[in-house]
């Protein structure tokens, strides 16, 4: 067999195609390898960001504030024109405490309040109309049932602005006062009662105090 001798220029050609074969595939393993890192990288980074979107929000107790009894009057000219009768007071207090009316003697139940004007009326707290009535001793009436077993009266009014099951809040306004058949000696007042638990307490031992305190 007669053997061929290459040409010269076909060695060099040769070398130089294995050269651009191998930097070829460098540069496409490297950019697999860039690829898949980059990819990696970008997921980690989202998953950081994807947590600091959603932070772990922690639970807060929210602790509703306690109600604070005020007066059931705005006018600063108001005075007490009758004391509640406390069974453990003084006894001169006691005995300016009694109401007279048919020939009998009552202890009072309430607090008095009078002006030489008719005042507003306002609620004591928030609560519900448990109902409205009229009657010739003791004139208009409103009661009111709060939260707390709380029961306030509002009695010897001039005009009453509510009705029954209606929702108050307090300062709400519930009409003006009046007088009442039973101490007309009073004149304009209000004759106020609370009841906390069925039983009547002193509504001046109650205001500006939290519900919670009242005993």
């Amino acid at each position: 067999m007669k053997k061929r001798k290459l040409k010269s220029f076909v060695v060099p050609m040769l070398y130089v195609f294995s050269i651009v074969m191998l930097l070829g595939g460098i540069y496409v393993i490297e950019g697999v390898m860039e690829h898949y890192t980059f990819k990696d990288k970008k997921d980690k980074v989202q998953e950081v960001i994807h947590e600091e979107e959603e932070p772990v929000m922690e639970d807060i107790p929210v602790v509703a504030p306690t109600p604070i009894v005020r007066r059931p009057y705005n006018d600063a000219n108001v005075k007490i024109v009758k004391n509640y009768y406390d069974y453990q007071g003084e006894e001169s207090v006691q005995e300016e405490s009694i109401v007279y009316y048919g020939n009998t003697y009552m202890q009072n139940s309430g607090v008095d309040y009078g002006a030489m004007n008719e005042f507003e009326v306002v609620s004591i707290l928030d609560g519900t109309v448990m109902e409205v009535t009229e009657d010739e001793i003791m004139g208009k009436t409103v009661k009111i049932r709060h939260n707390n077993d709380l029961i306030s009266v509002y009695q010897s009014m001039g005009n009453i602005d509510v009705k029954e099951n209606d929702a108050v809040s307090q300062g709400m306004i519930l009409g003006k006062s009046g007088k009442a058949n039973v101490s007309p000696e009073l004149g304009n007042h209000l004759h106020f009662e609370l009841y906390y638990q069925g039983s009547v307490i002193n509504p001046e031992n109650t205001y500006d105090k939290a519900v919670s305190e009242i005993k």
